[in-house]
């Protein structure tokens, strides 16, 4: 059972409200995001494109831009080196099509993630030379490749980095840099970057470099650079996304101009994708990026080659681009499949620890499409709200892994700890990668658990809601008002709010799979409303209803028969409904007690 907390965070919310023209109920949930002071209210409910930063504040931008201005109008062959994530792939076109647009020769190339592994490797630096490209520029990886830039630099090669992954620090000297000999290394989470927000994702680095590129190329204030631009927000919005950044800031203000953008996208494979998954653009949400066609473009760099994801982004032709379109969604559902099998195999290896779980889980499946161990891992931590590693064999004999983290457990810095144990790894707090040794297997499961840190309450699931709202006091106006603190995601999570003395009327069971109950309940004035309950609630409600009422009363609630009075609690999202252009309240219960 989850336990419930009001979050609770002082303010005048009258004075907010009168001074914004919003209601107190909106002003406290702005205060409970940290949002009280006039300018970051005003940011929040109006921010548009003129608030993001300044990109010249990142540290190196200049310089990197100077660089490859430099290597354009010297004719030089710029070669592009991303990652094969959604982050990769969109960060790589962002700086393909800035880099072309400003005159550059320019190709790139994506890491296959079985023969190359994470980001730049010596083969791609070798294969780079050889293909006769005097210049690399890295996006959305290049910050921990110190060994792989040394090399391209004996041979000759210049070296751009463009990044936001956590910068390594000396082991005797946490406040010691460890930065990669690049000719220039643009990454907000260097400790000497003075830049205001440094939770973006490498799309977004990378298209503050060409805001910076374009600047100093003299195409600034063109129409031609106008609509560039327009394109290019979308994919530093759906990476953003994807990514899973924080949603505050420059972030929801980028994701939130990506929805307006995407619905006058010109971009052939963008629109064969959404024309694929049957998504009207004008209906792109947060949850269209990070759950259907954002997997459809990850599925590339996990089971066949994340070029392939490029391609389709670079696509001219209509007809090519929804072939291409078609591979990928297909791809995606057999992933699926596949992560489905995976994630039950995991969960009954961590079985037979009982009920006394490690702190940290390492769970090895040595049989696991190495591409998987991400997703499972997250699907792991879901269940049981721990950090989680799933470590696969690798061809070259090695052990390769991928972690999800929990809230109290900052990934990086618990690998960082014991560093020696592993050939390479690499990410954030939330997420990370590595490479070891097989025989180190067992050392490194020891090694996070007994440096964890980690206590019993850190491993209860927590529900916290912004007030004790009534139903009663819910109305269109309101909700509206609330639409305006979207989009909602990682870090701006929507408003959750706990009502009391829910009576439960009558309720049917709807859907192919039957497997949503779409309730009628009233509250205390008598009001009726609508709530419903679907996905993975849907068996727990059941049960809930079963425990607590009976079985017997359950099954008269759906038949419309007389059945005992159900009075419940919920925490729960409160949305607008519209069907045939007439709009409702439509309750989503998150959680329930009797």
């Amino acid at each position: 059972m989850a336990k419930w907390l009001e979050i609770r965070k002082g303010a005048d919310f009258n004075a907010i409200a009168r001074k914004h023209g919003i209601s107190p109920i909106t002003a406290r949930i702005l205060r409970n995001r940290e949002v009280y002071e006039e300018d970051d209210v005003k940011r929040y409910l109006g921010g548009d494109m003129s608030l993001l930063h300044d990109p010249h504040m990142l540290k190196d931008i200049d310089l990197a831009a100077e660089i490859i201005k430099a290597k354009i109008e010297e004719g030089d062959v710029i070669r592009i080196i991303g990652d094969y994530d959604v982050d990769g792939i969109c960060s790589s076109y962002i700086l393909l099509t800035g880099i072309k647009f400003c005159g550059g020769n320019v190709d790139a190339i994506l890491p296959h993630r079985i023969e190359d592994g994470y980001g730049l490797s010596i083969n791609l630096v070798n294969q780079a030379h050889e293909d006769g490209k005097g210049t690399i520029i890295t996006c959305d990886n290049g910050i921990a490749a110190v060994e792989q830039i040394a090399h391209a630099k004996e041979l000759g090669m210049t070296v751009v980095v463009t990044d936001h992954h956590e910068v390594s620090y000396a082991e005797e000297d946490k406040e010691k840099m460890i930065l990669p000999p690049a000719d220039a290394v643009v990454d907000p989470k260097r400790r000497d970057d003075e830049y205001p927000y440094s939770e973006i994702c490498g799309a977004m680095v990378a298209y503050k470099f060409i805001q910076v590129l374009t600047e100093k190329m003299g195409l600034s204030g063109k129409s031609a650079t106008a609509r560039l631009f327009e394109e290019l927000t979308i994919f530093a919005g759906w990476a953003t996304v994807c990514d899973v950044m924080p949603l505050k800031d420059e972030n929801r203000i980028i994701v939130k101009q990506s929805f307006r953008c995407i619905t006058r996208t010109q971009n052939e494979g963008l629109k064969a994708l959404l024309r694929a998954n049957e998504i009207d653009p004008f209906a792109v949400s947060v949850y269209i990026y990070g759950f259907v066609i954002g997997p459809c473009l990850n599925a590339t760099g996990r089971l066949d080659s994340a070029m392939r994801g490029l391609e389709l982004l670079t696509e001219e032709n209509p007809q090519a681009a929804a072939k291409i379109a078609l591979e990928l969604k297909e791809m995606n559902d057999s992933r699926k499949d596949m992560t489905v099998q995976g994630k039950d195999e995991a969960m009954e290896i961590i079985s037979e620890y009982g009920d006394k779980l490690p702190d940290v889980l390492v769970i090895y499946m040595p049989e696991l499409h190495e591409s998987l161990a991400g997703i499972i891992a997250g699907r792991v931590r879901e269940e049981t709200n721990h950090p989680v590693f799933v470590i696969t064999d690798t061809r070259d004999g090695l052990i390769k892994g991928s972690g999800r983290s929990i809230e109290s457990y900052h990934m990086f810095d618990a690998l960082s700890e014991c560093r020696d144990l592993m050939v390479k790894f690499g990410g954030h707090k939330m997420a990370a990668g590595f490479t070891l040794k097989k025989e180190n297997l067992n050392n490194f499961r020891n090694a996070l658990n007994e440096n964890s840190k980690l206590t019993e309450a850190d491993f209860e699931e927590v529900i916290r809601f912004d007030m004790e709202l009534p139903i009663g006091y819910l109305n269109i106006g309101l909700l509206k008002e609330i639409e305006r603190l979207s989009p909602f995601g990682q870090g701006n999570p929507e408003p959750l709010f706990a009502a009391r003395g829910v009576e439960l009327v009558r309720g049917r069971i709807l859907g192919k799979n039957a497997n949503t109950a779409k309730m009628t309940v009233r509250d205390d004035s008598g009001r009726f409303y609508d709530m419903m309950v679907f996905g993975s609630l849907f068996e727990r409600w059941n049960e809930f209803l079963d425990t607590n009422f009976g079985s017997d009363q359950r099954e008269k609630l759906y038949s419309g028969d007389n059945h005992v009075k159900m009075n419940i609690k919920i925490v729960y999202q409160a949305k607008i409904n519209e069907f045939r252009g007439e709009e409702s309240i439509q309750i989503v219960p998150k959680d329930f007690l009797p």
